[in-house]
């Protein structure tokens, strides 16, 4: 999430009846740029768990979603500054808790339907009603980002069409985040007709107003996406077709990179970084950095229940080390569990001293003088905060072993970690966040507040519930005042840093490589971008 993003949330719940959303981005005008057609294949480290957006967290799903789907507002290509998307305006009432939006017309989904008010009320019931018929599945992002579901806590009391191109949110109280929530890739409207079509199998089957049609998905080998003819942004897309193809290793994936197999990857190894440099037909793509990679200790588990342990286990990690083995100089060392990059980073925090002793010291008087045994789980892929997952993982289990922490190193396929995560099943586990909006919110309250805590699909993984924290946050989340709203992060972050419920790693600048015929590829700080302007020109 990006300053000027964060600012127009709150300015947003400040103002009085004011319009927005006028002239952002010429989103709907004809570019002039060359048109290049053809194919673009993009190498990735893992598969998509899903293509419903309503029911997936994870950056594979979201990187192919986000070229199939619109959602009502967007971000700008290389900011979290919200623009129009599918709606052009929007305005709230003066107390925040009215949000009316102007929509745009004459769009079709790819399955002929027409996009209006009923469509985007059908949608945002289907999330939030859980007695919606279509309402199958977690839909772990919507309860984190609006309190609940409906009768269970929703900050949203209601939704309805007031006429066919006008929708209207009606909110319990206001929400600083909320128009920066409608932007995240995981609010993208679906065709109502294929949900009642395909119901649950919409996750194989995606139907969306997006620039490319869904055509093909061989899992753990690739998705097929091929151009939307009748796209309402006039030119656009450029290319005919998107393949995502999964190599999961790194330098596999550079290999196809640099004979011509594949046009882009992500997963860059920092360490290939130079030499993609000296490559006279290759490019480096780095995305900014908006992110954390960290160790998560399940709280709720001996020994992590234990704040001396988990301080103990902060001391006793080489983050520096880290960085110059696996980073190459594009991450630096995670004090807090948000990025500086992001708004209402307290800075005055210092971080754990790297100090093995100490460290034996804390675990002496945690009760634990000799240590203690633990499985320790690692990711199974490459991520953009964590390019080489289990050797970082080897690299953390010989520091702990310095402490006396004896750790097995445990992992699974992609899909299973994360949905065996989110049901708190692990002791210890290696995980991170791309932010999604540019604000604290996202970071703070999704990975650490006691709502989020909630197996089988808890995104606060530490499963750390501390109600003065709990209070600070949602609080944060009612105040229209960024400088309120900041001084209640950094209070936030205190006790936070406290407690140690996790252990920030890195925050990583992602590095991405591109053939040099590649044109118009931004990197989105939120992790994944629409490929809707990128072109191949050779």
């Amino acid at each position: 999430m990006k300053k000027a993003l964060q600012l127009l949330a709150v300015s947003a719940l400040a103002g009085s009846l004011v319009l927005t959303g006028c002239g952002s981005k010429p989103a709907a005008e004809p570019n002039n740029a060359k048109k290049a057609g053809g194919t673009l294949i993009y190498g990735r480290g893992g598969d998509s768990v899903k293509l419903d957006p309503h029911n997936v967290t994870d950056g594979e799903s979201f990187r192919v979603t986000e070229n199939i789907y619109d959602t009502l507002v967007d971000f700008e290509k290389d900011s979290t500054k919200v623009i129009p998307g599918l709606a052009t305006e929007w305005q709230t009432s003066a107390d925040g808790k009215t949000w009316t939006f102007k929509l745009r017309q004459g769009v079709k989904f790819h399955d002929g339907t027409d996009f209006n008010a009923k469509a985007v009320v059908y949608n945002f019931e289907r999330m939030w009603d859980k007695n919606h018929p279509q309402h199958k599945g977690d839909f772990e992002y919507f309860h984190d980002m609006f309190g609940g579901f409906k009768g269970e806590g929703s900050v949203i009391e209601g939704i309805k069409a007031v006429d066919d191109y006008t929708v209207e949110f009606k909110l319990s109280r206001p929400l600083a985040p909320f128009l920066a929530n409608l932007a995240m890739s995981t609010f993208a409207i679906i065709s109502p007709a294929a949900l009642e079509k395909y119901g649950e199998k919409i996750a194989q089957n995606p139907v969306g107003t997006g620039p490319f049609k869904f055509k093909e998905w061989k899992p753990n080998d690739s998705i097929t996406l091929e151009k939307n003819d009748q796209y309402w942004q006039k030119g656009l897309p450029k290319l005919d077709k998107i393949v995502f193809k999964v190599i999961p290793d790194n330098t596999a994936r550079l290999t196809a990179l640099k004979s011509g197999e594949i046009d882009v990857m992500d997963g860059l190894n920092p360490s290939d970084v130079k030499q993609v440099e000296a490559d006279s037909k290759l490019q480096v793509l780095l995305r900014p950095s908006m992110n954390v990679g960290y160790l998560a200790m399940n709280n709720t588990k001996k020994p992590f229940d234990n704040p001396k342990v988990r301080q103990a286990i902060s001391m006793a990690i080489n983050k520096k080390g880290l960085i110059d083995s696996f980073y190459a100089g594009l991450a630096q060392p995670a004090v807090n569990p948000m990025p500086p990059s992001v708004w209402g980073y307290n800075k005055d925090i210092k971080d754990y001293e790297y100090n093995p002793e100490k460290a034996k010291q804390l675990l002496a008087e945690a009760g634990y003088p000799n240590g203690f045994e633990t499985d320790f789980w690692a990711m199974p892929v490459a991520r953009p905060y964590m390019p080489q997952p289990q050797k970082i993982a080897e690299a953390i289990q010989a520091d702990l072993a310095k402490i006396g922490i004896k750790t097995k190193i445990v992992s699974f396929e992609w899909a299973t970690y994360l949905k065996k995560t989110k049901n708190g099943e692990h002791p210890m586990a290696l995980l991170g966040w791309t932010g999604d909006n540019g604000d604290p919110d996202n970071f703070l309250y999704v990975l650490l507040d006691k709502d989020t805590a909630n197996p089988p699909a808890a995104q606060n993984i530490s499963l750390y519930k501390s109600d003065k924290v709990h209070e600070l946050l949602t609080k944060a989340q009612v105040t229209s005042d960024q400088a309120q709203r900041t001084k209640l992060y950094e209070e936030a972050q205190k006790i936070i840093h406290e407690d140690a419920p996790m252990v920030p790693l890195v925050h990583s600048r992602p590095a991405l490589a591109a053939a040099k015929s590649v044109k118009g590829y931004v990197p989105h700080p939120k992790g994944s971008e629409s490929l809707v302007d990128v072109s191949i020109e050779k």
